[in-house]
């Protein structure tokens, strides 16, 4: 194999964005094929949360276990072997012949998925200036949105034209493709090897590693606590037609992908706090307004789409910021820990909102405010965490800085000076 080109910043965010992509898309894809699934597999539709729910439990899994060694490994080689994982589990989706194999290959995805994110995004930490990172992080995740636009009316066309294994196998062959870019256009990536055997006596759980999970998990508790139960309420509760449901996530992932692009390179120029800060009170302030003042009827589409930007706005400079959390040496792990955490927050917001919410018999969410008014409270202690971690982090820096300014020349520093 012929060896790879230098790296290239454009380079490293287009392929780290195209691994988001296909990652998110081999999530977002299943569950609105549950009931083509369903029907040709003899599989019960009350299993299609399950279903669903194995990739989210596999990922959790898989990032405690990554959390312990993925640093040990050249950043571009884990790479290519978690998206041949996630491709292989894809795949074994679309050969599925009931609820287990189906069950297994998704929990094969999530094992591989997971840590795939997680590489990744040490990949653009690593490599990206801390003053471009938040542009960096904000082209990444737009890719997150663009799947989300584009993976589920594809996915429900391709299933429909040809049969529900189709986007299984697409999403397989994107993923080869996808790895093959990895393999053949990045450097092997193992700096961060040598500084380990210099700090390796440096704990990766330290105060503040706790403090950035811990606005992981917030975010992520808050968040998943509404979005599971978002579009039963705008149909059944706002009176929102089901055939124009796909126009509200078609508009509100547009104004995601901006957003995310934008913010990003806010995030640079301002600092995450100030961003983070914005979004908790985007968040917040549509709780309110959509479900919990309704006296006056809720226009859906502004509502959904503030929804959904107060996502990005939050999310890009959360990322940016946990990027500068843990040291080079300890970024893989820490990305899976971080990944883990969201998951298990994730997971823990849905069967929340269920000890809240109760469904009269026209299908109406009832005490659907009672759980907005908890989210939005729990999302108003984000941008303190943020703050506190922001801090400590600048601090760090600078104390850096300043040792690095004041060591003693040696030749190699001399030489380029």
């Amino acid at each position: 194999m012929p060896s790879p080109p230098a790296l290239s910043e454009r380079t490293l965010v287009f392929l780290v964005g195209a691994v988001q992509f296909v990652n998110i898309l081999d999530f977002v894809i299943v569950m609105p094929l549950g009931p083509d699934f369903a029907a040709a597999l003899g599989i019960s539709t009350s299993h299609i949360g399950v279903i669903g729910g194995s990739y989210t439990a596999s990922a959790a899994v898989a990032g405690v276990v990554g959390s312990l060694f993925l640093d040990r490994f050249d950043r571009r080689a884990a790479l290519g072997v978690a998206m041949l994982g996630l491709m292989l589990g894809t795949a074994a989706g679309g050969l599925a012949t009931g609820l287990w194999s189906l069950l297994g290959a998704r929990l094969l995805a999530g094992a591989f998925g997971g840590p795939a994110t997680s590489i990744a995004l040490a990949m653009i930490a690593d490599t990206v200036p801390l003053e471009r990172r938040g542009k960096a992080m904000g082209a990444v995740m737009g890719a997150f949105a663009a799947a989300s636009v584009l993976g589920v009316p594809a996915g429900l066309e391709l299933a429909r034209l040809v049969s529900w294994r189709a986007p299984f196998f697409a999403v397989a062959a994107l993923s080869l493709l996808v790895t093959s870019g990895v393999l053949l256009r990045l450097p092997p990536m193992v700096g961060h090897r040598a500084r380990a055997a210099e700090q390796s006596s440096v704990p990766l759980l330290d105060s503040l590693t706790l403090r950035s999970l811990a606005g992981t998990a917030l975010t992520a508790l808050g968040v998943f606590a509404i979005v599971p139960n978002l579009s039963t309420y705008v149909q059944h509760n706002l009176g929102y037609p089901r055939e124009h449901l796909g126009i509200l996530y078609m508009v509100g992932g547009v104004a995601s992908f901006i957003a995310t692009r934008l913010v990003g390179t806010l995030v640079d120029r301002y600092g995450a706090t100030l961003l983070v800060s914005i979004g908790t009170t985007i968040f917040a302030g549509t709780c309110l307004w959509g479900f919990v003042w309704t006296g006056a009827p809720v226009p859906v589409l502004p509502f959904f789409v503030l929804f959904m930007l107060s996502g990005s706005v939050r999310n890009v400079p959360l990322q940016t910021l946990a990027s500068r959390v843990p040291r080079q040496e300890q970024r893989a792990r820490f990305m899976s820990a971080q990944s883990a955490t969201q998951h298990m927050a994730s997971a823990a917001g849905a069967s929340l909102s269920s000890l809240f919410l109760t469904a009269a018999p026209d299908g109406r969410l009832i005490d659907m405010n009672r759980l907005a008014l908890a989210a939005a409270g729990v999302a108003l202690l984000v941008p303190w965490v943020a703050r506190s971690v922001e801090r400590r982090v600048r601090a760090r820096e600078r104390s850096a800085a300043e040792a690095a300014a004041s060591a003693p020349a040696t030749p190699a520093r001399a030489a380029a000076n």
